[in-house]
């Protein structure tokens, strides 16, 4: 227990600097790099709760797709640093301000919520005491919420055919794939044979 201890705190230490360092460095890849920090961290603290499909889908979805996906966006987009933090001090103000209001609606659930810890049926808790946590989620999501779950499948289907509609060109002299001249074309059109004289260059 004096080992799982120690990993937690140091897990957290880590974790909590790094969100912090996320938020104050002025360079926006260094704050992609701490947030894959945080995540990696945070994938720890699940590892040791024993939510190990958390911890996987954190380490694999997140910073294998989505952090790496803003570094990439943030190393192509080339911004100026300097306008970003002038840009950060002037809306301080207004972030402080919806900060201490969702502060304190936070305290206001914390302090007011309370939980009942009263069971009803205990063979539910049984069976899913059997289950790994992966089995566990799953039997959740693929049967109680399953509406829900492909609802929020066609959602994202959704937004990314709209994404891929806005970004199309539509400019008339780019050159688009014509698949039906490709599959019908011959050889003797696709190729040329030129005489060249040595020394005469192309």
């Amino acid at each position: 227990m004096i080992v799982v201890s120690l990993l937690f705190y140091l897990f957290s230490f880590i974790m909590i600097a790094s969100a912090f360092m996320v938020i104050l460095s002025s360079n926006p890849v260094h704050s992609v790099l701490f947030l894959i920090l945080c995540f990696f961290n945070s994938a720890g603290i699940f590892l040791i709760l024993g939510a190990e499909f958390l911890a996987f889908i954190l380490v694999i979805v997140y910073v294998g797709a989505v952090a790496v996906l803003f570094l990439f966006v943030v190393m192509m987009l080339d911004v100026e640093f300097k306008t970003i933090s002038s840009t950060v001090i002037s809306y301080l103000p207004v972030g402080m301000t919806i900060g201490v209001i969702v502060l304190a609606e936070l305290m206001l659930v914390l302090f007011t919520w309370k939980r009942d810890y009263s069971v009803t049926d205990n063979s539910t808790i049984d069976k899913i005491a059997e289950l790994s946590n992966t089995e566990a989620i799953g039997l959740t999501l693929y049967t109680d919420n399953i509406l829900f779950f492909q609802l929020a499948g066609l959602i994202l289907l959704a937004s990314m055919i709209g994404a891929i509609v806005l970004t199309v060109n539509h400019r008339p002299s780019a050159r688009r794939q014509d698949i039906n001249k490709q599959v019908e074309r011959d050889a003797k059109d696709s190729t040329e044979n030129i005489d060249m004289k040595p020394g005469s260059g192309i």
